[in-house]
């Protein structure tokens, strides 16, 4: 079946996949959001337990899904995975040490013997949350806005700044999708506690904190959506493989993958109706609205950022240093064989799906808690 695909259509279907992964990852940062809220949200000890225990029980489907992440653009796109991996070192350091700090923290917390206190593992817990969200965001954006590599004729990577990708931090488009990602992160944490944990003064503090994340991620992500739609692109010359700086590339993208538009356009009708139920009828169903939302969009900005004839990864210094779908992919043998390992993708969501309910079968309260009926964190 896929040996008789072209190379061109597995790496398309490839793309795809990992577009896949990426909205799931960013939906699945509602743990990481939550995180950041423990304090906010959950004004006693008690309170703090049930929200963490909330997140606790969703927080592996998240590092799992970074690391399928990362192994499958390692397999099906390696030449990204060690320009980008090797080059902007730090960068994913500093974003690996933060999930690190995570495991740790929800293994700790509530151990016997912990001499550290819940506390500094709380403290872990945040800055796993501010440092997933924002930094995965700003890594995400250089998709458009490029990074400062150049590659030799071996496809060896010179990244040109001392900092290994925290030079990043100095864009501001960069900045403004990595506090988008942070206020997303946390107004999905809300949405989730909102439909997991049962207690009426956690409830109220959600109702205020909403208010005060969700406005700000549509303000940051309209003007982010809004940069993107007005700045050039790294365009492929089709008939030699030139990439050129294309005005208004990301936008005539959208209209000319008519699709990908529409899939674009329900995504922010879903997230904006998710918040809009939970903070005007005080519904707990808005995690179903604003996540798939959420998926949806950044599903549709991958295929924007490596669709139409677009480099996915672009150098700022060396325009034809810049990485296509076609650049920086396996062998078409290597595809394939992926290919049929990936027909199990439906299996892995299936399961997923099943777990998650039923891990959710029942909301969190104080009573279950002291019951002893369920894992501690």
């Amino acid at each position: 079946m896929f040996e008789s695909l072209t190379h061109f259509a597995l790496q398309q279907y490839w793309w795809i996949i990992i577009s896949v992964l990426g909205g799931a990852l960013v939906f699945l940062m509602f743990v990481q959001g939550g995180q950041t809220l423990i304090y906010q949200v959950g004004k006693s000890k008690e309170e703090r337990t049930m929200l963490i225990n909330a997140l606790g029980r969703k927080w592996e489907f998240t590092f799992t899904t970074l690391v399928t992440f990362g192994g499958a653009f390692f397999a099906s796109f390696p030449l990204f995975y060690s320009t980008s991996f090797g080059g902007a070192y730090w960068a994913w350091m500093v974003l690996l040490f933060a999930f690190i700090l995570q495991a740790v923290s929800y293994e700790f917390r509530s151990r016997p013997g912990n001499v550290f206190g819940a506390r500094t593992y709380e403290t872990f817990l945040f800055i796993n949350g501010l440092i997933g969200t924002f930094l995965l965001g700003v890594v995400v954006a250089s998709f458009f806005t490029g990074s400062p590599f150049t590659l030799t004729d071996l496809n060896e990577t010179r990244w040109e700044s001392p900092l290994r990708g925290l030079e990043l931090l100095f864009n501001v488009h960069n900045l403004t999708l990595g506090l988008a990602l942070f206020f997303l992160g946390r107004t999905l944490g809300l949405l989730y506690f909102k439909n997991t944990v049962e207690d009426e003064k956690i409830e109220n503090n959600i109702q205020k904190q909403l208010w005060y994340n969700a406005l700000p991620f549509l303000v940051l992500f309209i003007v982010f959506i809004t940069w993107l739609m007005f700045r050039d692109g790294y365009a492929i010359n089709p008939d030699n493989g030139e990439i050129f700086m294309e005005p208004h590339k990301y936008f005539r993208n959208l209209i000319e993958m008519p699709l990908v538009l529409i899939l674009f356009l329900a995504a922010v009708v879903l997230v904006i109706t998710g918040i809009a139920i939970t903070l005007f009828s005080n519904s707990s169903a808005g995690i179903w609205y604003t996540g798939p939302g959420t998926f949806l969009a950044v599903f549709s900005l991958f295929l924007v950022a490596g669709f139409n004839n677009t480099a996915f990864y672009p150098s700022s210094i060396d325009p034809q240093s810049s990485l296509t779908i076609m650049k920086a992919s396996s062998s078409h043998f290597t595809l394939t064989v992926m290919s049929y390992v990936s027909l199990m993708v439906p299996i892995v969501v299936a399961y997923i799906w099943f777990t998650w309910r039923a891990i959710n079968k029942k909301k969190i309260s104080k009573e279950e808690l002291s019951s002893g009926e369920s894992h501690f964190y």
